[in-house]
């Protein structure tokens, strides 16, 4: 009887791991792969060294792009570092909530 307590105990530690742990990993890196077969040419991204850049060329068969850093400044990087489309608004506004400032409406901040 102590044995089957210790398996169910042990079951329910390995399932507790597997969706705290294993199964979010998963899903962010089906989102990561889909946000990377999405890149065309032309696409602006920021990487995750926090470089802003314009995708030149792909090659997803291999895991490699090339971006464009500026004027004549092209560099060969590997998919996995592409992390998001450079959105200006999106930034300003993280920026803004990371500082305190711009988090919640005008309503909010007039409460603070």
């Amino acid at each position: 009887m102590e044995l089957i307590a210790t398996l169910v105990v042990l079951l329910l530690v390995l399932a507790a791991y597997w969706s705290l742990v294993i199964l979010p990993r998963q899903q962010e890196f089906k989102k990561h792969q889909y946000f990377v077969r999405r890149l065309k040419p032309g696409d602006r991204v920021i990487t995750y060294g926090g470089l802003i850049a314009t995708i030149v060329d792909l090659q997803p068969d291999l895991g490699e792009a090339t971006i464009r850093l500026a004027d004549g400044v092209e560099v060969r990087i590997i998919t996995a570092a592409l992390t998001q489309p450079y959105d200006p608004a999106t930034l300003a506004h993280n920026a803004r909530i990371g500082i305190g400032d711009g988090a919640g409406t005008a309503e909010d901040r007039s409460s603070r």
